[in-house]
């Protein structure tokens, strides 16, 4: 897999979905992001990241509650959202901020 920090630096917006298998709400998430990714095709990338498994990362970004969305461009965090957010609100925001 792309090393994260160059798909980050990617002109390219990364949408990162931090979640953990324990949580609830996240399994809410990837039909969710689904839609994003039908409707937006290949304006911007996105992944998930286990924060359990990443928790040096879930550190490095301060991520207190799951699911939390970070939209980064060029390697810069743009956006973040902690909770979840319909399809149909979170694409006029995505649009906005890419």
């Amino acid at each position: 897999m792309e090393n994260l920090q160059a798909m980050l630096q990617s002109p390219i917006p990364v949408l990162i979905d931090c979640f953990a298998t324990w949580c609830g709400p996240c399994q809410m998430v990837p039909p969710i992001l689904k839609e994003v990714k039908d409707k937006m095709g290949d304006q911007l990338r996105i992944i998930k990241i286990d924060i359990d498994k990443n928790q040096q990362l879930a550190a490095q970004w301060q991520i207190s509650s799951v699911p939390t969305l970070l939209l980064f461009k060029a390697g810069r965090l743009i956006w973040r959202q902690s909770g979840v957010v319909p399809a149909h609100q979170l694409i006029p925001i995505l649009k906005q901020k890419i």
